[in-house]
């Protein structure tokens, strides 16, 4: 693979391609998480709010970045790509938006509310048993099928240019709100699986706050940046466990790779059960529903797990609201 380094420019012209089709998501000030970290009054602590959005996470945003910049090569052919399921409706929403046909591969055990919304926006979706998937290799083995018997253009959830890039229009939309109240920002923290959320994020944080300390957060059983980050290279795991059904990938993307390894200076692992108390602490404090995966950045500050000495605000994402009730109601219990 032919990697392409995505940088500010990059994520500049991504914003152009997806502002017409979305608003940017909430900043939202955290009295009660100041209160709790103790932090002094002249700092300050944000949620980064992607729950918000019309998909109910951040993956929208490379969504809608990979359909603009691929359009011209997509012609009348249909877009295919797998997922567990939050990039599922962001892509079927670029679809929706961009006229084009989208063809998704999910685990059949995702939430019921993703696949309520991929197919809201319209799009077609096939499903495989991801508890075997370290076996049978489904997951890519189906997209693959899907891109050759259809004429299909095969789409990356994480590991794709365009996609970092869409991403990163978020953390443009963070400087923008920060920098227009004159605040400082002195850590940014931010979950990562496949990393395309944090790549894109970090680029553009770091433009617009070169001395930010970017913090990535996983699973204590799906820590494979971490171990990366220790290693030197990538590290890929075979079996990644956790209730966080959105950090799962096996290992971090190789156009994420060389931003992550530049600009995050290093990944806290937090186990399930600490997951589940920011959960319900959310929900508690401020009223919001927020998936496991969603709640992993705001645990590792509640678990005191990021140092954060500095002076600056502190800015958490919380990157997706998409939980079936149930569920919800049995990890906050």
């Amino acid at each position: 693979m032919s990697v392409r380094v995505v940088g500010i420019e990059d994520v500049r012209a991504a914003e152009r391609a997806v502002r017409p089709h979305v608003s940017p998501a909430p900043l939202v000030r955290s009295y009660p998480l100041e209160q709790e970290l103790g932090l002094p009054p002249s700092r300050r602590v944000w949620l980064k709010d992607y729950g918000w959005t019309p998909s109910g996470s951040f993956k929208l945003l490379g969504g809608l970045g990979w359909m603009a910049a691929n359009l011209p090569r997509l012609g009348d052919r249909p877009v295919a790509a797998h997922s567990s399921g939050n990039f599922a409706s962001g892509i079927a929403f670029a679809g929706m938006r961009f006229g084009r046909r989208v063809i998704v591969v999910m685990p059949e055990s995702a939430p019921r509310v993703k696949f309520e919304r991929t197919r809201s926006f319209g799009a077609e979706v096939r499903t495989y048993d991801i508890t075997r998937d370290h076996l049978t290799g489904d997951r890519d083995r189906i997209t693959r099928e899907i891109a050759e018997h259809e004429g299909a253009v095969q789409a990356s959830p994480y590991d794709d240019p365009d996609v970092i890039a869409g991403n990163g229009v978020g953390g443009l939309e963070v400087v923008a709100e920060l920098r227009r109240d004159g605040r400082r920002l002195s850590h940014f923290v931010c979950p990562v699986s496949g990393g395309g959320l944090m790549a894109g994020h970090a680029v553009a944080v770091a433009d617009g706050f070169p001395a930010v300390r970017i913090v990535g957060v996983e699973p204590a059983g799906a820590d494979d940046f971490r171990q990366s980050l220790a290693a030197g290279r990538r590290v890929r795991l075979d079996r990644p466990a956790s209730i966080c059904d959105g950090l799962l990938s096996y290992d971090v993307g190789e156009h994420n790779w060389p931003i992550l390894r530049r600009l995050v200076a290093e990944s806290a692992a937090v186990p399930d059960d600490r997951t589940r108390a920011a959960m319900r602490w959310l929900y508690d404090r401020h009223g919001l529903r927020a998936e496991p995966s969603g709640a992993i950045g705001v645990a590792a500050l509640l678990d005191r797990t990021v140092d954060l000495t500095g002076d600056g605000d502190v800015v958490v994402v919380v990157s997706g609201r998409n939980v079936d009730d149930d569920a919800f109601r049995a990890w906050i219990a």
